[in-house]
């Protein structure tokens, strides 16, 4: 569960969200440009600070205003995938994905890596399907395979929620839709939480479970997805 009442000052508007989201499956975050989303997002990885409220994930307080609370991005144990995959071009793939590993048993792991891969890093590229791509460089890579690879260097250390930050907008439609079904698989093969933000309802009908909808700066309506994309809001918006 992840519980969210916090609140924003921006210059040119004010952000609020209050919601209790579930972790479970995928859970999007819809609006149109400038709404907030990515505000969202970046308020729950640490990248922001509230200037007031509570974040909770799963019972772990990781911001509280009024105890003084504010635990570093680092230290949230959330990933998160941006719309550039910011890969290390000068690294191969497989050394991208080595900077997932991140805590003591990992960094044993990477030390081995070469030689015998952990079976949750085999795991992960098989689920992406990057096995191949292993000894390339981003530059070797397509759109759509250097987000699997952002994906799966996220995903290395291990999270307990993957934030995904309108991944596929810089993609052509045969790469979403090859990327929207490496996403099922996440939720399913690897029973990892999302939260995905996308301006897009087509995506939201193909992969998420529920939705919240953010318009200007506030939490519209949420809800699961087929009651969500049946609102007087949305059918505005069609």
């Amino acid at each position: 569960m992840l519980h969210i009442d916090i609140k924003k000052k921006f210059p040119s508007f004010s952000f609020t969200f209050c919601q209790d989201i579930a972790c479970q499956g995928v859970t999007a975050i819809l609006g149109v440009s400038g709404s907030g989303k990515s505000t969202l997002i970046n308020l729950i990885n640490g990248l922001l600070q509230p200037d007031s409220g509570k974040i909770i994930l799963n019972d772990t307080v990781l911001v509280d205003s009024e105890k003084a609370i504010f635990v570093p991005p680092e230290k949230r144990h959330i990933g998160t995938v941006f719309q550039d995959a910011l890969l290390f071009p000068h690294y191969k793939v497989i050394k991208n994905l080595n900077y997932g590993l991140n805590n003591k048993m990992d960094q044993c792991i990477k030390s081995k890596l070469s030689h015998k891969p952990s079976s949750r890093f085999t795991e992960i590229v098989d689920v992406l399907n990057i096995g191949h791509l292993l000894n390339r460089y981003p530059a070797m890579l397509s759109g759509g395979e250097k987000q699997r690879v952002a994906i799966g260097r996220a995903l290395l250390a291990n999270p307990s929620l993957l934030l995904m930050d309108e991944p596929l907008s810089a993609l052509d439609m045969p790469r979403k839709k090859e990327l929207l079904s490496y996403i099922d698989k996440l939720t399913h093969d690897l029973a990892m939480p999302i939260i995905y933000v996308t301006h897009n309802i087509n995506e939201v009908r193909r992969i998420a479970d529920e939705v919240a909808i953010i318009d200007h700066g506030q939490l519209y309506d949420y809800g699961a997805t087929e009651q969500i994309l049946q609102s007087a809001y949305l059918q505005e918006w069609l």
